[in-house]
């Protein structure tokens, strides 16, 4: 089993846990991922990282592509891969939601399905450097030649020589989407996991694969869950709820809320209307207090070690190749390492 570090995006201050990066990579964990929604970027950590640390692999979590145009996420891709030694990023890609993409980057919600599929077909083509790069996508083309052109692009070839199969993993939980994402994808990053749903949409995934040819084994599946060693479950279940209370009730519109989505999938589906009813009514604290300790509970490994190892088995049971841990403990970073069976390295 790989085991991942995540790091999530930065509050009102950015500060990067070097020590718990540098202890994950002592401890063999395979890669390390950040995030972004409106204020840190996925991208500037990763290039930081690159140059405190010697082998751990790092991977977007996701790197939102509204942000920046596939040429740009694959110049920051290959910047990154050349500046850490070669082979060390992992591209992880999402759409983030409408009201991000358009509140925030100003473009149109477009239909994610086919900005996705171009997207990844735009950064493979930089990456093989095998002809200057044109694309005639429903979403995306290169050169451009919609309204406003004047009509002398030119096509373009990356002049860095860099790894031209530098993976790319897809941040996706609908349907549809995991079925594009196991047909052109390197991994698959579940949208707010849980054992039980990766299960159920592994063959979604497979589906996809097999359509396009390709062995279901062939996409990497990199989870994440938060850890936490604690003898207060209840506690840390309650620390966690206001964040859930902010994505099923907040971080969406009523009529199109992703997570909302994913919490009625998990069976939650009277908790997910009343969240997103008092939340948008700002009665946020009592959206806080709708969300069920179950809910957080399955998505998460809290409690003491033996709770925990109890727990970690229907994890590595679910089909995953990766986990990626969250957490703010050096503690939690060994046990995970040790339930996973992962080798210490030296330095």
């Amino acid at each position: 089993m790989k085991l991942g570090f995540s790091l999530g995006y930065s509050g009102s201050e950015l500060k990067l846990p070097m020590d718990l990066i540098l202890l994950a990579e002592r401890l063999g964990y395979d890669s390390v991922w950040t995030a972004e929604a409106y204020g840190s970027d996925a991208w500037s950590p990763l290039a930081y990282i690159a140059a405190r640390t010697e082998h751990i692999r790092l991977g977007t979590s996701i790197s939102q592509i509204a942000a920046r145009p596939p040429v740009t996420a694959a110049m920051h891709a290959t910047t990154i891969d050349a500046l850490s030694g070669g082979n060390r990023v992992i591209v992880g890609l999402g759409m983030s939601g409408p009201q991000i993409v358009e509140g925030w980057y100003g473009e149109p919600w477009g239909k994610p399905y086919y900005r996705i599929k171009d997207y990844v077909e735009i950064m493979r083509k930089v990456f093989r450097r095998e002809e200057p790069v044109t694309h005639n996508g429903r979403e995306f083309q290169l050169p451009y030649h919609g309204e406003g052109t004047l009509g002398i692009g030119k096509p373009l070839k990356s002049i860095l020589h860099t790894n031209p199969d530098i993976p790319i993993y897809l941040g996706t939980g609908m349907e549809a989407m995991v079925k594009l994402t196991g047909r052109i994808a390197d991994g698959w990053l579940p949208l707010r996991a849980t054992p039980g749903t990766i299960s159920e949409s592994r063959t979604w995934l497979h589906e996809g694969a097999k359509a396009a040819g390709r062995s279901p084994d062939d996409v990497e599946i990199q989870t994440g869950v938060s850890v936490e060693i604690t003898s207060d479950v209840k506690a840390a279940i309650d620390a966690r709820k206001p964040n859930a209370a902010l994505y099923v009730g907040g971080m969406g519109h009523k009529t199109l809320n992703f997570h909302k989505e994913q919490m009625i999938r998990r069976g939650f589906a009277d908790a997910a209307d009343k969240i997103q009813e008092l939340y948008l009514a700002g009665r946020k604290q009592e959206a806080i207090d709708a969300v069920p300790d179950e809910f957080i509970d399955e998505a998460a490994l809290l409690g003491d070690e033996q709770r925990i190892a109890e727990r970690y088995s229907s994890w590595r049971d679910a089909g995953v190749t990766g986990i990626t841990v969250a957490t703010a403990q050096q503690e939690a970073l060994q046990l995970m390492a040790q339930l996973a069976g992962i080798n210490q390295r030296g330095g």
